[in-house]
């Protein structure tokens, strides 16, 4: 794992399958039993017709689980109107849109494969952040009133917001076990609501949401209790985080180990399943005084479930220069993440745009017939194949 990725690696094609045969074995999260270490990564795609999934978002999920994902995380579904990132991505509320959900969910299973809905409410954040067009008119909240230092957004929330906020979280994940779902991911990665809340930068709260970084974890602790209370103690709760943001994609929740530890303890306590650790590169070191990757300090300090996500089997991240637009496949990548499982260092590796280019990854990496294993471009973003 220390032979960290250079952008000017020449990238060779697979030549052979994976060294290890751990990212084919099982695993159980929670209650819940996987069928392999493989899992398709949350991905936006904005396919939803005000916020209704398709049957052919039904048929692009079935498809990555026929060919052989041991997990799916859906792409974000906003648990409110006030939360939703446009028109077109998918609500976990409403009839419609739950009736859509159903399914989805029922080919998935049907193919063998576990199904979390991920909740996502973006807080005081704007697509226009990220050059895109703003396709609702909605009044935006967030801890301050901010999205990043000179980005304010919105409105600060008051103590009723938050608790039906809480609620509302709740709410979608008591609606998700009602479709069908396996459990729930909440986002609190990425500079969206409760990373807002991590995030000093975002929250300058002086009450019991602010302060020290336990202090900031209170409203996702709060949610994902709240989840477990409507939802049921059994139902999985996983939490997605990252250091980085949409909008500063160097920043850092924490910068040590100690921190690190702060941060985590109110999330255990509060009963999350798992966490879902979202990095550029998901092998890069994030303390200069360890090697160690952020998904294996959060694997060491929680005693939780990790799943690693970041750059999966290719030779760029997405926020590198053309990294949306095209990827190499990148062998070695795939043998550190079997290392790194196999030494205990996380649980699972998510793989998104690699899942975009070959719906039957898991199936080829478990048989070994990788040789013809796709390239990842643009045009796989454009379509629900």
């Amino acid at each position: 794992m220390a032979d960290f990725w250079q952008p000017e690696m020449e990238v060779q094609q697979i030549p052979r399958p994976c060294d290890h045969e751990v990212l084919t074995s099982g695993f159980d999260l929670g209650g819940l039993r996987l069928r392999n270490r493989i899992v398709m990564a949350p991905m936006t795609r904005e396919c939803a017709p005000d916020g209704v999934p398709t049957l052919e978002m039904a048929r692009y999920y079935a498809r990555r689980a026929e060919g052989g994902v041991g997990m799916i995380v859906t792409e974000g579904a906003a648990p409110n109107e006030e939360g939703r990132f446009g028109r077109n991505v998918p609500r976990l509320y409403g009839a419609d849109a739950l009736a859509g959900w159903a399914r989805v969910v029922a080919p998935v299973k049907a193919a063998g494969a576990a199904i979390l809905a991920q909740i996502w409410h973006v807080g005081g954040f704007t697509p226009s952040m990220i050059n895109m067009p703003d396709s609702l008119d909605v009044s935006r909240v967030s801890p301050s009133g901010l999205a990043a230092t000179g980005y304010p957004v919105g409105t600060a929330m008051t103590t009723r917001q938050i608790a039906r906020t809480v609620r509302d979280y709740g709410q979608a994940a008591r609606q998700a076990r009602e479709v069908g779902f396996d459990g729930v991911e909440i986002h609190a990665a990425h500079g969206y609501l409760p990373d807002q809340f991590f995030w000093s930068e975002s929250n300058l709260r002086k009450d019991c949401y602010g302060g020290d970084i336990a202090a900031r974890c209170r409203f996702a602790a709060e949610v994902i209790h709240e989840c477990k209370a409507q939802a049921g103690s059994d139902f999985i709760v996983t939490l997605r985080i990252s250091q980085w943001k949409q909008l500063d994609f160097q920043a850092r929740v924490v910068g040590t180990p100690e921190e690190l530890s702060d941060w985590l303890k109110p999330l255990v306590a509060s009963g999350v399943d798992g966490f879902h650790v979202s990095t550029r590169r998901f092998w890069d070191q994030v303390f200069s005084s360890s090697g160690a990757s952020l998904a294996s300090w959060v694997r060491r300090l929680s005693g939780r479930p990790v799943i690693a996500v970041g750059s999966a089997l290719l030779d760029r991240d997405f926020k590198a220069a053309d990294g949306k637009k095209r990827g190499a496949l990148s062998p070695r990548t795939l043998q550190w993440a079997a290392d790194a499982i196999e030494d205990g260092e996380f649980d699972l590796i998510a793989f998104g745009r690699a899942l975009l280019a070959n719906p039957d990854l898991a199936q080829r990496l478990v048989s070994g017939e990788v040789a013809g294993l796709r390239d990842y471009d643009r045009s796989y973003l454009e379509t629900l194949k």
